[in-house]
This record gives structure tokens, sequence and C-alpha cells, in this order.
């Protein structure tokens, strides 16, 4: 007998949702660590919010929604607002239940904001890192530095002269405009749409385009990003942010190897390194000039190793790319952009749980 193709309407509705989640699903794993780093993070979110006054979004779900969007590759906070209205493994991993209703985008951006002003994302990252289960998979001496271009959500057009000397454009909202012949540069131009963003261009060759530059440390036994920090552009951002990085993480008190590309190889950065108790495992970039590695450093085994394992530096910074969502966040200003990627590496260090934790279990 053929069935039915009419619908009928359901007066009462009995899904369970912990029922249509597959019980071997990776959500489950990432969603039961992220809960209990969330409860460490208990008493940071207490001190966002007032006493009294009007509900705001639980601070929890916001950051289980933007992890979301990470994971799936969701381009905005409205479409990932549109998503949660009819799937039911987002409103599992969230925390909404089958009739709950989704937030405005603007008022969850507005929520997201308060989160951005306390440093959520990088307290978040650091919690999840002294997770129990997550920090018997790290390593704590062998790590590496890395920076990778992140292009602004603005567009050259928006890049003009800041006394107002260029040619005007041609009629018209998106008019023509001929760049030929012009100098410009980021002493004497800045974008209208992003005044942070900078021209910078990542090697030679390259196209100069308005970015930013996102810089990890990862440690070198799974690749786990271990510290993350987005800032604007310059000639030495990516040793600069290096530095602080490992000063975060390792104060000096033990002493790590830190394994970094040849833009890295310069006598300052490589004398901060042994400054801070670290032993520089640099690329040698003996192009027109003499490295700051000696052969001290690079004829022991380890060197080679750190060598070797630097280069799953460049997995997060792929991954967040393809997947999380920082090919060209839609977001203006360091400090969004700063929380967007951070949280972005948080993401990326979650994915890997599943099969690692299985794998030791």
């Amino acid at each position: 007998m053929r069935g039915s193709d009419m619908r009928t309407g359901e007066l009462f509705s009995y899904v369970d949702l912990e029922e249509r989640v597959p019980r071997n699903h990776p959500l489950r794993v990432i969603r039961r660590i992220v809960n209990e780093v969330l409860a460490e993070l208990d008493g940071e979110f207490e001190k966002l919010y007032a006493a009294e006054g009007r509900p705001s979004i639980a601070p929890e779900r916001l950051l289980r929604a933007l992890l979301l969007q990470a994971f799936y590759t969701i381009r905005s906070e409205r479409q990932l607002m549109e998503q949660l209205h009819y799937n039911l493994l987002y409103r599992w991993f969230v925390g909404l239940g089958v009739d709950d209703p989704v937030w405005v985008p603007t008022v969850f951006t507005k929520n997201r904001d308060r989160l951005l002003e306390a440093e959520v994302a990088r307290k978040f990252l650091a919690e999840l890192l002294a997770h129990k289960e997550v920090r018997a998979l790290l390593s704590d001496e062998h790590f590496s530095v890395d920076g990778t271009q992140v292009a602004a959500w603005a567009s050259l057009k928006s890049f003009e002269a800041k006394d107002g000397s260029d040619e005007p454009p041609s009629a018209g909202r998106n008019g023509e405009r001929d760049f030929h012949g012009e100098r410009r540069s980021n002493e004497t131009h800045a974008s209208t749409t992003d005044p942070e963003a900078k021209l910078y261009k990542k090697g030679k060759g390259k196209e100069a385009k308005l970015s930013y530059i996102g810089n990890v440390m990862t440690e070198n036994r799974n690749g786990f990003v271990v510290e993350a920090e987005l800032r604007q552009v310059s000639g030495t951002v990516e040793r600069q942010t290096a530095k602080d990085m490992v000063v975060r993480y390792s104060p000096g008190a033990k002493r790590i190897t830190v394994g970094a590309d040849k833009g890295f190889d310069t006598a300052d950065f490589v004398a901060d390194m042994l400054e801070f108790n670290v032993t520089p495992h640099v690329a040698q970039n003996t192009t027109n000039r003499r490295s700051a590695i000696d052969r001290r450093t690079t004829s022991h085994s380890g060197y080679d190793i750190s060598q070797q394992k630097r280069k799953r530096v460049e997995e997060p910074f792929g991954w967040g790319k393809t997947i999380g969502g920082l090919a060209r966040p839609m977001l203006r200003g360091v400090k969004k952009l700063d929380f967007k990627f951070t949280l972005t590496m948080a993401a990326y260090d979650l994915i890997k749980l599943p099969r690692l934790i299985r794998a030791v279990a």
C-alpha cells in the first residue's frame, strides 16, 4: 500500500533532543568538556552581570553558539540564528529546547560584545588547556610560534588619503577608481571602513591587502594552540607577539624550546629567547647575511625535530581560514577580531579532542 504524503499538525511535541543525537557523535565529547570549562569560568561570568534587571542571554549559551559557528563554517551571526531555528543538533549543543525561541541577531551581537570586553575568549582557552583530559595531551617543553595574515572586512577603495586629497570616484555606489601611478602607504592613507586595518603583504610578489596579523603558539606533541593573539600589522609584529606569548605561557621558570621560521632569525629575537630561558630552534636565514642561530644549536638532534614539528603550526591557520571563518571575518577593529581569532583557535583545539581522547582511553 502506498504511504500518504499528507502532513498532519501536531498538538504536542515528544522530541527528546538527547535521543536525537547519536551516542558516538563527536560533539558529545566536545560539549561535555566545554560545559566543564564553562563551569570553571562561572566566577568570571558573575563579574560581568548586574544582580538585578532584565536577564540577558546566558554567557554559556553565547560561547557554545560561537563555537558552533566555527565548527560548521556558519558565515554570520544572522545565519547562525537562522540555523538555530531548525537544526536540532545545534539546539542541543547550545542548550536550547525544541520550543525555545531563538535570539534576535542584534541582541546576540550586543551580548557577545560584553564577553569581548572581559577577554573571555582568552580565559576560555586558558581554562580549556588546564582541563585534566586536555592537559595530559600537551607537551610542556617544546613549542612553535608563527603568524598569519587575516584579511580585514574593508575594501581597498576605502583606503583613502588622510588629508582628503584623493581623486573622487566616478558616480555611483561602487564607482570606478584608477589607482595607477598613485603612491599609497599606511602613513598617508587609512581605511574609512576599518581605520585600524593596515595595508600589508605577507611576502615578496604577494598582493598588498588591508589586514591584521593573527599569531599562535602551539605545543609540539599534538599541535594544540596554547596561546593566540591578533594585532595590527607591522614589520616586527610577529616577533614581538611571539615574545609576549612565550612570557605569558612560560615565564622563565622552566627551560623550553621554541621553533620558528626564518622570519624569526634576528639577533634581538634570539637574545630575548635566551634571556627568557628559551632555546630558540629557529630556521636559519643565511640569505645575504649571517644567521643568529649558531652551530651549537643546529648540531643538536632536538633542533631537527623542532624544525619538523614547527610546520604543524600552520595547521590551525589552515583550519581557521577554510572552516573557522577566518578567511575574511565579518568584523572590524582589533578587539572584535582578536576575540574571534582566539575563540576560533580554541575551537580548533576542541575538534581534535574526540579522536585523541579515544586514542588514550
